[in-house]
């Protein structure tokens, strides 16, 4: 579905109104929406749709995964925290998990990025250099 330039400009207004101290407010954008399914403007399914996109691009750049080989430690589970929030602010949601295939290392993804220091990451490059 074509969004208009219009719509695509309103949905980025609402979508800039629902933060709250550089935070996305749940609350503010239920309003929006609820607003928005009230007044019903003109291409209002085209604005829903891109503020929907926008806010689901905004949490996935705010959730973290980490993937490890093995349960890490709480220490160094403290530590990457750490480190990811001083990178990726306070406001990232870290999930930790465990990937047997992995080997060892860790591979941690925030939303496009991606750090993969994996043991089977390693391995594989290497093969591929032969």
């Amino acid at each position: 579905m074509k969004i208009s330039k219009q719509a695509q400009r309103e949905a980025r207004q609402l979508f800039r109104s629902c933060f709250v101290n550089g935070l996305l407010d749940e609350n503010r954008v239920r309003q929006s929406v609820s607003l928005l399914f009230a007044k019903k403007p003109r291409g209002y399914v085209g604005i829903l749709s891109r503020l929907h996109r926008l806010v689901k691009l905004d949490l996935e750049r705010r959730a973290a995964s980490v993937e490890s080989a093995t349960p890490l430690p709480a220490d160094l589970r403290a530590e990457v925290t750490g480190r990811l929030g001083k990178i990726y602010g306070s406001a990232v949601n870290i999930s930790f998990s465990e990937n047997p295939a992995l080997l060892g290392g860790l591979r941690i993804q925030v939303g496009s990025d991606l750090y993969d220091g994996s043991v089977k990451t390693r391995l594989e490059k290497l093969e591929q250099s032969f």
